[in-house]
């Protein structure tokens, strides 16, 4: 099934929706391009975009950051599929070719932060690049990223909850047969759903809230950042909350063996609470200790505006005695003149 009609409770009109961008042959091969792979792509590039916009006003080499990307970027695919692979071992044992089909969907997030973060370590310290300052670059880029990805799930239709009576309600012939589907396993972990009625698009909260968390760390990025690190523990610690409440909502969840327990609601707690811990504890030490942020040049085009007020300062004030400087001259000069011709008409 690669398209289908999507209708919203605040809509009377459905949208068409295809999961297939773009299909063609080459060179006597069939060519399918997913809105799947290609929504994810383009968020891939606006956070490296923006990484890179980042890394060039702190003047990080540009060279070690493209390393970094390319074995970030690998690790990352890597590590997302293999997380997902692995809580859904049961399924992908009876069925081993499947393993590598990541166009299909069963990308885990959080495998796949973790795998680009270890490839990112073991290149920073290659590199000799400050990890804490390429955290805080990876942490507002991930948010990117992660909020326009997510809208690869809507073209695929998954990655939604259980029934609501919102406005904002989706349904779709996928919503319906997967639920139809599964709607005996559903019971057994207590979710009773209508597989007729339109469900919680989760895919939409989760990249609203990435976007915003983005643009709240980007005020603080601007305004108030004091450490290296604090960006990214900041970034943990409102996606792993946002992840924590959105995850409860979800029907495709991956699970902890035979419990009711999801994986990822899990993670994103310890994660929210380990970060919220450790933003407190460094922002308290630093209160008592401040120091500048190593490695980093916050303004290398422009001073900041305290800088530039002092400087401003400073220049009108050795304007202001230069001037007193050339009057004292041209007084000097005029008395002298005045002398010379009272000296002339004497003689």
């Amino acid at each position: 099934m690669d398209s289908t009609t999507v209708y919203f409770s605040c809509f009377e009109k459905g949208f068409n929706v295809s999961s297939i961008l773009a299909s063609f042959s080459l060179f006597g091969h069939e060519i399918t391009i997913r809105w799947y792979g290609a929504i994810i792509a383009f968020g891939f590039l606006l956070a490296v975009l923006w990484g890179g916009r980042m890394a060039y006003k702190w003047k990080m080499s540009l060279d070690k950051m493209i390393d970094i990307l390319i074995a970030g970027t690998f690790g990352g695919i890597i590590g997302a599929r293999a997380y997902y692979v692995i809580f859904r071992w049961e399924y992908y044992s009876a069925h081993p070719d499947e393993i590598i089909q990541i166009w299909n969907g069963g990308l885990a997030i959080y495998g796949g932060i973790i795998g680009a973060l270890l490839c990112a370590f073991i290149m920073s310290r290659f590199n000799k690049l400050n990890f804490l300052n390429l955290l805080d670059c990876a942490g507002m880029s991930l948010l990117i990223g992660q909020g326009i990805g997510r809208w690869g799930n809507f073209a695929n239709q998954e990655a939604f909850g259980t029934n609501t009576d919102m406005p904002w309600g989706m349904i779709s012939e996928k919503t319906t047969t997967y639920l139809v589907d599964h709607k005996e396993s559903l019971a057994q972990l207590g979710m009773n759903v209508d597989p007729y009625s339109p469900v919680h698009p989760t895919f939409l909260y989760e990249s609203l809230w990435c976007l915003g968390s983005f643009l709240i760390i980007l005020f603080v990025y601007k305004k108030c950042r004091r450490f290296s690190g604090q960006l990214f523990l900041m970034y943990g610690l409102f996606y792993g909350t946002g992840r924590a409440i959105i995850e409860g909502f979800r029907t495709d969840s991956l699970y902890i063996g035979d419990t009711t327990l999801r994986v990822s609601q899990v993670l994103s707690m310890a994660v929210a609470l380990m970060f919220l811990i450790a933003l407190i504890a460094l922002t308290a030490k630093y209160k008592k200790h401040p120091k500048p942020i190593e490695g980093v040049d916050f303004f290398p085009e422009e001073e900041p505006k305290k800088a530039k007020k002092k400087n401003r300062a400073s220049n009108e004030d050795l304007k202001t005695l230069a001037q007193k400087r050339e009057e004292k001259v041209l007084s000097k000069d005029a008395q002298s003149n005045e002398e010379a011709t009272s000296n002339t008409e004497q003689q």
